[in-house]
């Protein structure tokens, strides 16, 4: 006689489904993690130091990316350990954690408008080449892990927005000598800021998305075989 025991088929949900992908899980993505934050911390005292030395906005902004990076990657770190809710709340709380980074560096930048000191280019490049070197070290620790839930997504978008404002500050920096004027570093510096408003808006949606669905009962159904 055929075996009547339950035979338990789990329905995969529809649009709004978590990324199947467990990275987030993995040894290697904690690894990853630690490196990115050990590199990103160091990275913002020092960029902060120089864009105080130099004048440039632009680099106090970028530190201060730096910075949101370490602090919400070692919120990632921590977050990894814990199940899909905690995960996406912790990749809400880095979304709005970004927008107030993204405010933050916009209001200086229009701050700086009034004072309009003009920054030392040669700092400028000097401390942004350092930064892009340290920002393309983490994007190739974090190239494998890029794909997964909210939490995973969002430590991805922080490192990538650090490259790209890294290579806007060399931009900066050559305009700045050129034109001898400081209007390239805040328009920089409000690019930055406006790069962080638009992956601050993509994380919160992911990570709001992934809320509904941990919030929606598991949907199973028992089949019986004869």
């Amino acid at each position: 006689m055929a075996s009547t025991a339950p035979r338990r088929q789990t329905l995969t949900c529809e649009d709004g489904c978590r990324p199947k992908d467990l990275s987030h899980a993995s040894r290697g993505y904690r690894r990853a993690l630690v490196i990115v934050v050990a590199l990103n911390l160091a990275m913002a005292v020092a960029e902060m130091f120089g864009g105080l030395l130099g004048k440039s906005q632009a680099l106090k902004a970028d530190a201060l990316d730096f910075l949101g990076d370490g602090t919400i990657t070692l919120l990632a770190l921590i977050a990894i350990s814990h199940g899909p809710g905690w995960r996406a709340r912790a990749a809400l709380l880095q979304g709005m954690f970004l927008t107030v980074l993204g405010l933050g560096v916009i209001g200086a930048a229009v701050y700086r408008i009034i004072e309009r000191r003009l920054p030392d280019a040669e700092v400028m490049t000097w401390f942004g080449a350092a930064a892009l070197a340290v920002n393309v070290a983490s994007a190739l620790v974090l190239i494998p892990h890029r794909k997964g839930d909210a939490n995973v997504r969002a430590v991805w978008l922080f490192s990538r927005n650090d490259a790209l404002g890294n290579v806007a500050v060399l931009i900066a920096a050559g305009l700045v000598f050129w034109t001898g004027t400081p209007w390239p570093d805040l328009v920089t510096a409000g690019l930055i800021g406006g790069l962080f408003l638009h992956s601050a808006v993509d994380i919160i949606r992911d990570a709001r998305r992934e809320l509904r669905v941990v919030a929606q009962p598991s949907r199973t159904v028992a089949a019986e075989r004869t």
